[in-house]
This record gives C-alpha cells, sequence and structure tokens, in this order.
C-alpha cells in the first residue's frame, strides 16, 4: 500500500494537489495551522480563562445523564442531538465563567472551610443526621465527579449565589413606591359583563357552502403520510439469565466491600483563623490561650461557641458530626485520628488557622453478612457480564441489520423476533416504540422508506435497542367530501356563530357609547352580571375577562362608563361595562414590608440580569 501511495504521488494529479496545498500554506501561513493544532485541547476562552475539551464533555455527560434520569423510560435519544448538547453546555459553562469572573472581580470569596462545611451540612451527603463518605461518594459519581471536582464546581456555586446575593441586597425600592404599587395591587373596579352566545347550532350551513370550502382548501383534506414498520427490539436484560457467577467470585467481590469500609469519626473544633488581619504568631498566642481555658476544665462546647471562628459549627459547639478519612485537611485527618475518645488535640495547623479538636465519637463500620448481600453482589457482577454481552449483541445486531435486506435474518442469528407496528405518521403513535423521536425519523428516512433499507440500531434508552424495516407505505391520499364535510359544516358553523356575535357585540357597544342602547338592558335573553370592588384575582371570571377589565380606561366622569368586548376561546363575546376604578387602601406597615419585599427581589432579579448581560457584552469569548 505504501509503495501504491508513493507510485501514485508522482502523478500530475497528485503534484497539482500538492502544489494547491502550498500555495493555501503561504496565504494563509504556518502559523494558522500551528495556532489551530494549539487550541486542539480548548473548547472556548472567556477573557483568557480557558474551558478545556475535556470540561465540556463532562458538561454535556451530565447534561445527558439528567435527561436521561428526568425522562426515565420515556427518554428519547434522538432529542439529545450531541451538537445541540454540547452547544447548550457550552454556553452554560461560558455563563457560568463569567459569573465566576464578576464574582471576584467584585470581591467575593469563599474560604475552603466554608465549602468544606457547606458538604458536611448537605442534607443529601448525611445518613442518620451525620455526613456520610459513601453518600458522599455516591452522589457525586452520578454526577461524574472526583471529591476535588464537587468542591470547585461547589465553590464556584456559592461564589455565584453570593454575588446574586450581593446583587440583590443592594436593591431598594422608596417609600413612594411601595405606595404606589401597594394601591395598584389593591385597586377594585366596578365594572358588569353581558355575555353574547356564538350559538353554532343555530348556523344553517348549506351542502353547497361546505363543497365551496372543501373545493378551496382542498390541500388541508389529506390522509396523514403513514408507515407501518417491522422491527426487532434487543434487550439488556434478556441477558442476565444467561450469565453465571461462581460462589469464589462472590466472596472476592464480598471481602472487597467489606475491605473499603471505614469507621467515622465525630469531630469537635475550635478555629482561630490566620488572615491578612490575624498574623501567625497572634493565632497560635490565641489558640494556647484558649487551651489553658479547657486545660482549667472548662467545657469545650461552651468555649468553642465562645471563641471558635468558624461559622459553620460555632454554634453547636464546634461539632462537626461523623466523618470518615478524606474530608478533612490533611493535617487535621492527622490529628484527630492520633487521639481517643474526649480527648482534645494540642494546636493543629491547617491551612485555615489554628485548631482545637476534640474526639467526641468513634463508629465502628457496620460490616453486613454475606447472605444478606449476595443477591446486590450477585446482580453487580452480573451486571458486568451482562453489559459486555449486550455491547456485543447490538454490534452483531448493526452488522446483521446492515447486510439483510430485511430483519428475517437479523432476528435468527440473535434469536429475536420480528414485531410489526401499527400505522403512524410524522407525529408518531401515541406510546410505545413507535412515540420515539429516533423510530419516526428513522422510519421516515429515505434509506429506509425510500431505499428499503434496515435502519441502523437505535437506542430507545441504556437498556433497549431496536433496528427497524419499513413494510407498508401509505402516501398521503385527497380526502373524499363525505369524509370530511361534517368537520367542516361544524367548522363553518363555528366560525359563522363567532362572527355573529362579534357583529351583534359591536353594534351593543357603538349603541351604549351614543346613549341610543339602556346600559342596563338585557340582549338576546342575557342579562348584565355587575360586580362591584372586583380585585384583579376575582373569582368566577374568567382570567381574560379581568385582565381586560383592568386594562379599560378609567372613567372620565361619574355616570358615564367606558365600554370594550373581549372575544372567548369558544367564539362567544363579552361586553364589559367598566363602571368605577377604586383606589386601594394606604398599606399598613406590615403590608409596605412585604410588598418592598417582593418589589426589592423582582429589582435585585432585574439587576442581576443586568449585570450578566453588561458581563456578556464586555465580555472578550472565543470558540474553538
Amino acid at each position: 500500500m505504501l509503495q501504491n501511495i508513493r507510485d501514485n504521488s508522482q502523478g500530475w494529479i497528485a503534484k497539482t494537489i500538492i502544489g494547491v496545498i502550498v500555495v493555501l500554506m503561504a496565504l494563509t501561513g504556518f502559523d494558522a495551522i500551528f495556532r489551530a493544532t494549539s487550541h486542539s485541547q480548548d473548547a472556548a476562552k472567556v477573557n483568557g480563562d480557558t474551558i478545556s475539551q475535556a470540561e465540556l464533555g463532562q458538561a454535556v455527560e451530565r447534561q445527558r445523564r439528567q435527561l436521561m434520569q428526568q425522562l426515565g423510560r420515556e427518554f428519547d435519544p434522538s432529542l439529545l442531538d450531541d451538537k445541540m448538547l454540547r452547544e447548550a453546555a457550552l454556553k452554560g459553562l461560558i455563563d457560568r465563567k463569567l459569573l465566576v469572573q464578576g464574582a471576584h472581580n467584585a470581591g467575593f470569596a469563599f474560604s475552603d472551610a466554608a465549602v468544606d462545611q457547606e458538604i458536611l451540612r448537605t442534607p443529601q451527603f448525611q445518613q442518620n443526621g451525620q455526613f456520610s463518605a459513601e453518600r458522599f461518594d455516591q452522589f457525586i459519581g452520578q454526577l461524574g465527579l472526583s471529591r476535588l471536582q464537587f468542591r470547585q464546581v461547589l465553590a464556584e456555586e456559592m461564589l455565584i449565589g453570593q454575588l446574586r446575593a450581593g446583587l440583590g441586597g443592594t436593591s431598594f425600592v422608596t417609600d413612594d413606591e411601595v405606595t404606589a404599587y401597594a394601591r395598584l395591587s389593591k385597586q377594585t373596579r366596578d365594572f358588569a359583563s353581558l355575555t353574547l352566545k356564538a350559538d353554532a347550532s343555530a348556523i344553517k350551513v348549506s351542502d353547497e357552502d361546505v363543497k365551496a370550502y372543501y373545493e378551496a382548501h382542498a390541500k388541508e383534506f389529506m390522509s396523514p403520510d403513514q408507515v407501518v414498520i417491522d422491527y426487532i427490539e434487543l434487550k439488556k436484560s434478556a441477558f442476565f439469565d444467561q450469565v453465571k457467577v461462581s460462589d469464589e467470585d462472590l466472596q472476592a467481590q464480598y471481602q472487597k466491600e467489606i475491605a473499603n469500609l471505614a469507621e467515622q469519626r465525630r469531630a469537635a473544633h475550635i478555629l482561630v483563623e490566620v488572615n491578612d488581619k490575624v498574623s501567625d504568631e497572634q493565632a497560635k498566642a490565641r489558640i494556647t490561650e484558649i487551651q489553658a481555658r479547657l486545660a482549667k476544665g472548662e467545657d469545650f462546647a461552651k468555649v468553642a461557641k465562645e471563641t471558635s471562628q468558624d461559622p459553620g459549627s460555632a454554634a453547636s459547639g464546634g461539632d462537626l458530626g461523623y466523618a470518615g478519612k478524606g474530608v478533612y485537611d490533611e493535617a487535621f485527618e492527622t490529628a484527630l485520628y492520633a487521639l481517643k475518645p474526649d480527648q482534645v488535640s494540642g494546636p493543629v495547623r491547617t491551612q485555615f488557622g489554628y485548631h482545637l479538636i476534640k474526639l467526641l465519637g468513634v463508629e465502628a463500620p457496620q460490616v453486613p453478612s454475606f447472605a444478606s448481600v449476595k443477591d446486590k453482589l450477585t446482580r453487580e457482577l452480573k451486571t458486568a457480564q451482562v453489559e459486555q454481552h449486550y455491547v456485543d449483541a447490538t454490534k452483531k445486531l448493526e452488522d446483521a441489520a446492515f447486510e439483510a435486506s430485511d430483519l428475517v435474518q437479523p432476528a435468527q442469528d440473535l434469536n429475536l423476533k420480528v414485531q410489526t407496528s401499527e400505522p403512524f405518521g410524522r407525529d408518531g403513535g401515541a406510546q410505545g416504540i413507535t412515540a420515539n423521536r429516533a423510530v419516526i425519523q428513522a422510519a421516515f428516512s429515505q434509506e429506509v422508506l425510500e431505499e428499503g433499507a434496515n435502519s441502523s440500531a437505535i437506542e430507545l434508552d441504556p437498556d433497549t435497542t431496536v433496528v427497524v424495516h419499513a413494510k407498508e407505505h401509505r402516501k398521503p391520499t385527497q380526502l373524499t367530501l363525505e369524509a370530511v364535510a361534517d368537520p367542516i359544516r361544524r367548522e363553518l358553523a363555528r366560525e359563522r356563530a363567532a362572527a355573529a356575535a362579534k357583529a351583534k357585540g359591536e353594534a351593543l357597544v357603538a349603541g351604549l357609547r351614543d346613549g341610543k342602547v339602556s346600559p342596563t338592558a338585557a340582549q338576546d335573553g342575557q342579562t348584565w352580571k355587575t360586580v362591584e370592588a372586583a380585585s384583579r384575582s376575582q373569582e368566577g371570571f374568567d382570567a381574560a375577562v379581568l385582565n381586560a377589565v383592568f386594562k379599560m380606561p378609567k372613567p372620565t366622569e361619574k355616570g358615564k362608563p367606558t365600554y370594550d368586548t373581549i372575544a372567548l376561546r369558544d367564539g362567544s363575546l363579552v361586553v364589559l361595562r367598566l363602571n368605577g376604578v377604586n383606589e386601594g387602601a394606604v398599606p399598613t406597615d406590615a403590608e409596605k414590608a412585604s410588598y418592598r419585599q417582593a418589589l426589592a427581589s423582582r429589582r435585585g432579579q432585574m439587576d442581576f440580569a443586568a449585570f450578566r448581560k453588561l458581563l456578556e457584552e464586555k465580555a472578550e469569548v472565543k470558540r474553538y
């Protein structure tokens, strides 16, 4: 093969291609090539900060997992187009990067100790009210994150939350604004309404009218484009009975699991921070003073409440709860695991400052019996084998379907059954395989529908793969007049009834405005429904009617109401008569406080959105 390449490269075509490449290099420069190569590991740069392809890949995978968990068995892989997911994930990462940069530039910050405390306090990571390293690892494992990565994500979330709260906390509203908003919210209106029914049953539609409508809209009356498919379905669950695990493997897995169990230690601590205002020597002197108080017999919890500078634990006497190894700072952990119950350490220096650590208790690992976990271990060991069998079978199915002209042979090769669907259109069926968007797209693809080929393997969910074949194509045909006459007749009657109600309503409003019609007279057997002091959420009225009432202009004179109309969904027309507007009462202090909080919160959200938009406008973002 190499010799063929060498021989072919001597021809005039190859030389021409090489010449074009040389010219392009001369025009664009080698630098462009090297520049492209240098960014191969970057997804984007935001004001000089890099978002790597690895980060983007993890974000895409997290989105995929979240959608799969939310949708469950209704998961439709075709909706998770990789390009769409990558664009959404990249936008999210860029927005997040901008907010983190904005927070740092604004001077917001969180200490590592605060992040640790947030992890220890999170209910999802606790068991029986105490931090569980196992639950923590399980949770972040589902997110596809390591401990270090999760801490970084959490720290950024806390930073963005602090930024949001900071912007929201600076928002304010004046007393006049609060009063005006309160009065507007508490405003009531006196109005009356009269409904002119759109009675389609009273409208006669002739056969000629139906025929004329049918002929004018013939293209609308076509049978749907439908297909009937054959399909074979490969289920991962079918392989569980085909794989076996030995007792030796089960025992080995059991020993491996119990070896990973570790004791939990309940710690309490007193922290004296070392920071810009407190030097190492000052902090050390302070922790020594506190140590002396404890040596004299003072209660550790009481002293912690008075002196500890850890806001997360000081109020509870320094209690950090139970945790295993790998949670605390290395020096802190070393000192903790050297203590005996109720023993207090000497001063321990970490990156946060100086600690005095007390061991409150030790919880030995609970080792389950082999019998109690045998079923779980069997499932776990089988799952690994089943997964491989399923992957191999999926590949075999894909190859067999590609080589065959129908599904008979692939079904025989994998001992599967060919199934047939009900007819369905491009919008899909109501349920089952024909409601899956990927299946619909495959069934109506040129390859399957027009060329008669089998589809490629389609993953319905992580445990199910199918291949489809078009059995029958039912192309659109013109529906007969007889088949659609009744729906046309109903639609024409509805339209005409609505038009009649509208014309009658407009004539009524004109008569009311010029005084030719009494403002209280009944119309077509319908009487006015009068409401005094109606609120914006008045019960018994369509929301659209109330919205229209509160948009109507205030009457200029007493006894001279204003009028308007609004059409309802069924074609009926409501004629509205606004008799008066009642201004809301001056709010009480309690109401003012509530309105002020609501307005400030809304304004804070607007300020945060504006700040975010400003960051986007000023940012230098490069996507690779």
